[in-house]
């Protein structure tokens, strides 16, 4: 077990890059959280917080100075937004701490996952109904329930594994303390500074560390998971994409008021007719986002179109229902729409949806809807590319919100390169996934190099030992390629099995799993 910890300290501490070709940008990430290197900007006081009437851009720097410029920057930018989130909204989301121990018991299918800090420990514990036949499998987290309120047979029939995340195992829900078992964790945050959509998406983070931990007994294919949850638990879905890039696709079902709405345009709604920041679940919620009450929403720095974005380059598909005024609906579609400027001008149009449809109980999801889910899990967990999700919209409410989204929808290009000989200039430190991936007998890695920096490039096992060096020594700025034959530093050849390349260079440091398969 200390050799797996080491190898996943490893691979999730380490910061991962956007490539900078002209590709579209990844659908999954290796890692948690790829911008967690960057610092937090600041973070103003209420009275020192500009006026924003209209949604806020979300590709505008948090100093306002000015727009990001690439697609590279969208990862640091993206940091920001979930610190701001944080600090107003939901509190601190602590990162993957030290101590994660995980066991799945296949004669009973149940994952256990013990994660310790300090003298206490948080235990979460898994019915997982896992799929016929061999896998690795797709999943989706369910919040509270194997599927949300999807149907399990959607599911089954699709053979991706049920992995139910049971939040009262972290936090009460209706009833935090600081009795629970994650404010027991972390003392210094209590159900005041710390909400529970905060200590929620904490603990689907690490339901999914466990996963890495038990793939020999349970093979979870770790690129394709899914999170669902309907209206709190919707909300909870939604926040537990956003922040952890691992989540390949977020299904928010009518998540309502601080899900999938802007809290700018709901305070504009009646009031007391809708969820606002006036009169949500402050359980949910830091007490302190109380101080944008009523006309201060106006000061708050970010909206929920910018939590949305967070999923962004990763997919999305949220859904209201216009029978229930509640929900905020037109709220949820005035975001959903700012949300979907951001996929487009990142060239990503395909990988959000939205759909506001009624004539339903609330969380009973209508067959239309169903079939949109489908596309999206189609595509995007058992990855049938030819599936077609481009601008999959359905919405009842056709009113003018150019007051509202006034941010520029203009393509945010790739980062510029000028290619001499066989090297490119490049504005960024990269190290991209190896191809194929499972490979036998060769497979290349490809990186890129900012400026004339040393390079080093290894080949880990998955104990955490040295298998050989690709790379060690000056480097141009460039983008190269190296090819692993699949031998050690002996030249013999490595049995079948999962093995790390890590890439240490001018202060980057990045690692990314693969697959050798004889």
């Amino acid at each position: 077990m200390k050799a797996n910890s080491l190898i996943l300290t490893l691979l999730l501490s380490v910061t991962v890059a956007v490539t900078t070709s002209a590709q579209k940008m990844p659908l999954v990430y290796d890692v948690e959280n790829t911008g967690a290197s960057f610092p937090p900007p600041n973070f103003p006081v209420l009275d020192s917080l500009p006026v924003i009437y209209p949604l806020p851009d979300p590709f505008q720097w948090a100093d306002s100075s000015t727009r990001i410029a690439y697609k590279t920057d969208w990862r640091q930018r993206r940091a920001e937004i979930g610190a701001m989130i944080q600090h107003y909204e939901i509190g601190e989301k602590p990162p993957r701490p030290d101590s994660i121990t995980a066991s799945y018991s296949s004669s009973d299918s149940i994952l256990h996952v013990n994660v310790t800090v300090g003298s206490h420990t948080l235990t979460l514990t898994s019915k997982v109904i896992p799929p016929a036949g061999p896998g690795p499998y797709p999943a989706i987290i369910g919040m509270n329930s194997p599927s949300g309120s999807i149907p399990s047979s959607f599911f089954t029939n699709r053979d991706i594994a049920r992995i139910p995340f049971m939040h009262n195992q972290v936090t009460m829900y209706g009833n935090p303390q600081t009795s629970d078992p994650y404010y027991q964790l972390y003392p210094s945050l209590n159900p005041n500074n710390t909400g529970q959509y905060s200590a929620w998406a904490w603990g689907v983070s690490r339901l999914i560390d466990g996963l890495e931990l038990v793939q020999d007994s349970l093979p979870i294919d770790l690129r394709r998971i899914a999170v669902t949850g309907c209206s709190y638990a919707g909300k909870m879905a939604l926040f537990a994409g956003a922040f952890d890039e691992r989540i390949a696709l977020t299904l928010a079902i009518e998540s309502g008021g601080g899900g999938a709405t802007s809290w700018r345009y709901s305070h504009s709604e009646l009031p007391g007719t809708v969820e606002c920041i006036d009169n949500t679940d402050y359980n949910w919620f830091m007490d302190s986002m109380k101080q944008f009450s009523g006309d201060n929403v106006l000061r708050m720095p970010i909206d929920h179109h910018e939590l949305m974005a967070m999923c962004a380059p990763r997919a999305l598909y949220v859904t209201g229902n216009p029978d229930y005024t509640w929900l905020s609906n037109p709220s949820c579609d005035v975001c959903s729409r700012a949300c979907q400027r951001v996929y487009n001008a990142l060239q990503i149009g395909d990988r959000f949806g939205f759909s506001i449809m009624g004539g339903h109980t609330h969380c009973l999801i209508p067959t239309d809807q169903i079939t949109e889910i489908g596309w999206m899990v189609d595509k995007f967990i058992l990855g049938q590319d030819s599936i077609f999700t481009g601008y999959v919209v359905d919405s009842p409410y056709h009113f003018d919100t150019s007051g509202w989204i006034t941010f520029s929808p203009a393509i945010i290009p790739d980062n510029p390169t000028s290619v001499s000989g066989s090297e490119a200039v490049v504005n960024s430190y990269d190290l991209e996934q190896n191809y194929p991936n499972p490979f036998n007998p060769t497979t290349t890695i490809q990186y890129s190099v900012q400026r004339s920096s040393r390079v080093e490039l290894r080949i880990y096992n998955a104990l955490g030992q040295t298998i050989k060096t690709l790379v060690d020594g000056l480097r141009n700025s460039g983008r190269y390629s190296v090819r692993w034959d699949g031998t050690d530093s002996y030249g013999k050849a490595v049995p079948s099995g999962t093995y790390f390349y890590r890439i240490t260079v001018g202060g980057y440091t990045s690692a990314k799993k693969m697959i050798y398969l004889k």
